[in-house]
């Protein structure tokens, strides 16, 4: 892992950020996010500290500060998306979702749905909570969208909840897959960009 990963990792816990966000802020799992935490710790006390876990950082700010390009992706998702019915709603995760689905959203004419991780809360028997702000799921076809699947947790989460809430969840679609996931909790999962390891 890079020095300048260590230091944006470090530089966001100091300003309050959970893990769960810090793993979200520089798109990597939550066990690096938790890795690159303790690394400025370890040096400070000169402990040799564990070996960073196998992992891909992703950073997509060229494409995150262009509205344009983002506009260009998000109908690229929705393209994926129809290819499993028309969505009545376009749920987007936190934090890195809501982009996407509000553009994707506004292809198709559809409804908005925000979903919030169980990563993002700090209560021990926390649940992922959908925003009441937002358009209701029940009895509606629902695309779940998020920027990076690392591991499928958080997607497999979004999907558990919104059926719990009579929702029927068509698809799920994202930016980056690193897991090279197909199907979630019996829902196809689609990716524009599939990180696949070789050996």
């Amino acid at each position: 892992m890079n020095e300048k990963l260590i230091k944006e990792a470090h530089e966001l816990r100091s300003r309050g950020f959970t893990t769960g966000e810090i793993a979200d802020e520089l798109n990597v799992s939550k066990d690096t996010a938790r890795w690159l935490i303790l690394q400025l710790t370890d040096k400070k006390t000169g402990e040799k500290g564990e070996k960073a876990p196998l992992d891909f950082a992703i950073n997509w700010q060229s494409l995150g500060g262009s509205s344009v390009r983002m506009k260009y992706v998000s109908a690229a998702l929705t393209d994926m998306a129809l290819e499993h019915g028309e969505p009545e709603v376009i749920v987007g995760i936190t934090v890195s979702g809501i982009p996407f689905a509000t553009m994707m959203a506004d292809i198709i004419e559809a409804d908005i749905s925000v979903f919030h991780p169980i990563k993002h809360r700090k209560e021990k028997d926390a649940q992922g909570a959908v925003s009441s702000n937002f358009a209701p799921v029940k009895g509606r076809r629902v695309v779940i969208v998020d920027d990076v699947i690392t591991s499928g947790k958080t997607i497999s989460e979004a999907i558990k909840v919104y059926k719990d809430l009579g929702a029927e969840p068509l698809a799920a679609v994202v930016l980056i897959d690193k897991k090279g996931i197909d199907k979630l909790v019996g829902v196809p999962v689609e990716s524009l960009i599939r990180v696949s390891r070789l050996g």
